[in-house]
């Protein structure tokens, strides 16, 4: 208890500049590898995390980083909900690597990112998660988020114009 403390002094949770990007499309490397997506490629993924930057208007991210190095990472993205009464964010992406579990980085870079994202008006957060993920499902309902009864999320590819 008294390490994982200690640990938590030691890390620091910014929101990703520019110069992050290498380090998160890394880490982004990982993530992809730990659930199983596809079609990862560096330097696209670098692209679109800059891109993302460069319109703080569409999005952040936030790095959890200790002693230099990046150790998760949160990208949220804005839309707009008549529902919810204005701007919205999803997380789209949220990694912690393995060996920086369980000693508090994932609570402290989503405290974070939600304080932020309430300075900032937004009212309503949601994200997705496998069905078979039971850890980051019970990670996310220890810090009050809940399934939407009645909703299932839909999807459908669109080919380029």
């Amino acid at each position: 208890m008294i390490r994982a403390h200690i640990l938590d002094l030691a890390m620091q949770v910014l929101r990703a500049q520019l110069s992050d990007v290498p380090r998160i499309a890394a880490l982004v490397g990982r993530y992809w590898e730990f659930e199983n997506l596809s079609g990862f490629d560096q330097h696209r993924v670098e692209k679109h995390i800059a891109s993302l930057l460069a319109l703080p208007e569409h999005g952040a991210c936030w790095i959890a980083e200790r002693s230099g190095v990046v150790a998760g990472y949160i990208i949220a993205v804005y839309v707009f909900s008549l529902e919810h009464g204005g701007v919205m964010a999803e997380i789209d992406e949220f990694f912690v690597s393995p060996e920086f579990r369980s000693a508090g980085t994932g609570k402290t870079l989503l405290l974070r990112c939600e304080d932020d994202m309430r300075s900032m008006g937004i009212g309503q957060v949601q994200l997705q998660i496998g069905v078979t993920n039971i850890h980051a499902r019970n990670f996310y309902e220890r810090h009050g988020y809940a399934l939407r009864s009645g909703y299932a999320l839909l999807e459908k590819p669109l080919s380029p114009a």
